[in-house]
């Protein structure tokens, strides 16, 4: 699927790539689920794969990236300049945010963390409602979002995340099922 240049195409990239994250997910064994990660990771170059450590650690870092979303653009729409990112990160050091987001939710179980990553994509499909095309995808329409669009933003927290994360859970789910 290439990647949206549309709302209709970001709607629909969206909801399609969210529901093969949860039809992924629906195919691992349930004691799978909260099991940790045992698929080599040695030659894998980027930090989340030594971040995240089971499903549950993929969900909450899906959630939290929604969240930034949420408050970044509800804060922005009411006039209130944020940045995207939590105060004190740059996207040169928001790798460390993401551990953050790791270690404050290792105690959360992993139908919490389900839970709440339902709800936050619902709530993040609701946001993206009342803006048109051009307010997404056209740069400068809103002027907070800088010198990319708002719905990259959008793509970058839905679809694309989900393919991330869909990537994981495959991973996880074969190496569960050699070693069951």
């Amino acid at each position: 699927m290439a990647r949206p240049t549309t709302k209709v195409d970001l709607e629909n990239a969206s909801y399609e790539k969210y529901q093969l994250l949860m039809q992924t997910l629906d195919a691992i064994p349930e004691e799978a689920k909260t099991a940790p990660f045992t698929f080599d990771i040695s030659k894998q170059k980027e930090a989340h794969w030594k971040r995240d450590k089971n499903i549950r650690d993929v969900l909450i870092h899906l959630y939290e990236w929604q969240q930034l979303l949420l408050k970044w653009v509800e804060a922005n729409v009411e006039g209130e300049r944020k940045p995207f990112l939590k105060e004190g990160y740059n996207w040169k050091t928001y790798g460390a945010m993401n551990q953050l987001f790791w270690e404050k939710h290792q105690q959360t179980e992993f139908t919490t963390a389900l839970t709440l990553l339902e709800e936050s994509h619902h709530q993040v499909m609701q946001l993206m409602e009342p803006f048109s095309n051009d307010e997404l995808f056209r740069k400068g329409a809103v002027s907070w979002s800088g010198g990319t669009t708002l719905g990259s933003y959008f793509i970058s927290t839905t679809s694309s995340h989900y393919d991330w994360a869909i990537k994981k859970l495959k991973k996880h789910q074969k190496s569960v099922t050699y070693t069951s």
